[in-house]
Order: C-alpha cells, then structure tokens, then sequence
C-alpha cells in the first residue's frame, strides 16, 4: 500500500509538467525508455509497467508488480522566417514526465495505472516584433487506470482516460493608439490568459499470442472532447476585422482517435517489433477547421537482451499531417499562419536508440534518445508590409532532440 501511494504522489507531480511541441503531430511517438529506443513501437512487445500507456491489454504479461518512473527532456529547435527576417522560439527545453505502476491481482486479472505527459505544441517569439511576439502552449496530461484480463495466449485490457489539457495563445499585432488605417494600426497586445478542460475517454486493447515467439496486437483510444475558452476565438478576432478570416475559430480541439496495430517477434536473444498507427487529425473537432489531416505513422525497432542489459533502436516515420491552403481560399492565409508561426507540428522522420542496466535483481535503468532531423515547411501566410494579396512566404524550420530516462522496480 505504501508503494502505491508513493506511485500516486509521484504521479500526481508530473501535472506540473509543461510539454511542448511534440513529434507524430502533436503526440509524443513513445511514452517511457523502452518504446521510445524501439522506434515507438509496442503495440504487441510487452515493455512492463509502461504498457498501460501504450496497449492495455498487454499489461496481462506482467508477472508481478512493477512500478516505472521517468522524463524526457525534450528540446526542439524551431525558426521561422515571415520575410523579415528569422528568429529562433526560446520554447526549446521540456521535462515531460511519466509514471505507471502494473500488478498482477489474480491468475487472470492484472491492474495497472499511468499518469503521463501524451502531447503539447507550442513557440515562443517574445521579443521579436518581426513575428508578432507570437507566444504559445498547449499541453495533455492522461491519467489512465487499467484492467486487463487474460489466458494462456491473450489477452484484452480496457483503460478509462481521465485528460487535462491547458491552452494559452498570445501575441502582439500593432498598437492600438496609432491612427487606423495606417501602418502601425492594430489591437497591441492579443491574448486571454491560459484556459484548461477536462476531457475524458478510453483506450481498448488486446494481442495474441500466434505461438512462444510471434504475438499480434491491437488497441484503439478514443477521441477526447477539450474546449480552450476564449483561446482561438480571441486569437482570430483581429484577422477576422482585417478581412483575412470569414469568422473567428472556435475554442474546442479535440484530441483525435487512435487507432494502432502491431506485431512483435522474438528469435533468441532478439526482438523485432512493427507498429502501424492512425491519428484521426481529419475528423477532430478544431483540427480539420485547420485543414488537418489523418496522419499514417509505421515504426519498426530491433531489440537485443542478455541476461543483464538490453541494447535497441528504431525508426518512426509519420506524414505531416498539416495540409496548406491554397492562398486565394476564403482565410486560407491565416489559416496557414496559424499553423506554421504558432503551431509547426510538422517533424516526419524519427531515429531512436536506447538501452538499459540491470542494477540489481529488481532495479532497472533505461535510457533512450530520439532524433528528428529538420524539416522545412513554406507556405502562403499574410503579406502584413507589402500587402500582397496573393500573400507571403512563411518558413518554418523545425528539428528535435528527446533524451528519456527511467527506472523500473520490481517487486
């Protein structure tokens, strides 16, 4: 009982967290070491304690109990240039934390509970007056208790999700004592401080153990309903009067449905995993008004194990899954403003490695770190000096850096 209550105080901790500007979109592509070195794989590959984050029902694995905490720091390097000139956002150094606890209850019956950092966008251009003094976050934290029931060679696990989610744009477009219409006309300082939601939802999973060495899984999450009061719709209110918007946004954003399938093998000492995953991005309220896409991510990682360390790496790929509107298109220039300055969820291609020690009998430390190499998005935003109304080119560029690090204790 009492390493319970420390996992729930522990876990309880990791809601201060502040992620920013994650990586398949706005979704971390692994939660704990083990997935993360893996590609972002495991669906189907049993990892311990952090399963209860990726597939429910594989937590039906678990021998024991196992208790899992950890971070990453996380540091993307993102710059845009709007024509005036490039400047770096200073938002470029994250802790995200993730805490889970898994134990078995009966021959058949095993719980588990995580508390995790899921997601989060956002830039900081304060300063730069050449991009708005654009400032933003956006930040999901899950807690999801789990029950997984199993056999010999499945299992299927359900996981009710209980998120919060903050949201805070501000930016700067003009002052508001100069003379209108003119140069410098405009409202100054656009923002209405952090708003936060509660959203709930579930996770669903299960895998199958085609024989001791091939195992073929599933798990479905929900999309989760979130409304951010007065965040979108005061950040558009300027473009709407400037004739760049036909109506402000509105404040919810949902975050999207998932839909994952994989398959791990085991040859001796090695493990291959492979993951396909679906992101509903299209279909998600406030997304598709941004002209989201469903997004495709395929993750592959290779694993070997001895009897006391662990040594793996991966990739992920996922499309970017934000599609840029054409230049003439009724707020089709806000719009891509929108997404490329204050929101470039835009990283493709990840390159993972990691491994871990086995301390002692129960204690474990694991370590992975996740690359993104740069990508460059230009699209057709607001021309705000030289009034073109075919619009300006805007540049983003946007690489990351993930360092994740954990311990597993098992008892």
């Amino acid at each position: 009982m009492k390493k319970t209550k420390l996992a729930l105080a522990i876990a309880s901790a990791a809601m201060l967290s502040q992620p920013v500007l994650a990586t398949n979109g706005t979704n971390m592509i692994g939660l704990g070491a083990q997935s993360s070195a893996m590609g972002g794989t495991g669906v189907a590959a049993y990892y311990g304690a952090e399963n209860v984050v990726i597939n429910p029902g594989l937590i039906g694995k678990a021998q024991g109990t196992e208790f899992s905490f950890g971070g990453t720091l996380f540091m993307p390097t993102v710059k845009n240039n709007s024509g005036m000139g490039e400047s770096k956002s200073k938002a470029d150094t994250n802790l995200i934390p993730s805490v889970s606890l898994v134990s078995r209850i009966s021959d058949e019956l095993t719980f588990g509970i995580g508390m995790y950092g899921s997601s989060g966008m956002g830039v900081d251009y304060s300063g730069s007056a050449a991009h708005l003094h654009a400032q933003t976050n956006m930040q999901i934290m899950r807690f999801v208790p789990s029950l997984a029931f199993n056999q010999d060679n499945f299992g299927i696990g359900f996981s009710p999700i209980i998120q919060y989610g903050s949201l805070d744009i501000n930016y700067t477009m003009g002052d508001p004592t100069a003379a209108c219409p003119g140069p410098n006309c405009g409202p100054g300082n656009v923002g209405h401080g952090m708003a936060a939601d509660l959203g709930y939802g579930f996770s669903l999973g299960g895998y199958f153990d085609i024989n001791e060495n091939l195992t073929l899984a599933a798990a479905y999450t929900s999309a989760i309903k979130m409304k951010y009061d007065g965040q979108l719709s005061k950040a558009s209110q300027p473009f709407v009067g400037m004739g760049m918007l036909p109506a402000t946004f509105g404040d919810e954003l949902e975050q999207p449905a998932e839909l994952k399938i994989g398959l791990a093998f085991n040859m001796g000492t090695m493990t291959y995993t492979a993951d396909y995953k679906n992101i509903a991005w299209g279909s998600a309220t406030g997304y598709k008004d941004f002209n989201w896409q469903d997004q495709n991510v395929i993750a592959v990682g290779a694993k070997y194990t001895s009897n006391t360390y662990w040594a793996g790496l991966g990739v992920n790929h996922g499309n970017n899954p934000i599609k840029e509107m054409s230049a003439t298109a009724p707020g089709g220039q806000a719009t891509n403003m929108f997404n490329n300055l204050f929101f470039p969820a835009t990283t493709e291609t990840h390159i993972t490695f990691g491994g871990g020690y086995n301390l002692t009998k129960n204690l474990s430390l694991d370590g992975a770190i996740v690359y993104a190499p740069e990508v460059k998005t230009t699209v057709k935003g607001p021309d705000f000096v030289g009034g073109n109304p075919m619009g300006a080119d805007n540049t983003t560029t946007h690489s990351q850096m993930g360092y994740t690090i954990s311990a597993r204790y098992n008892f």
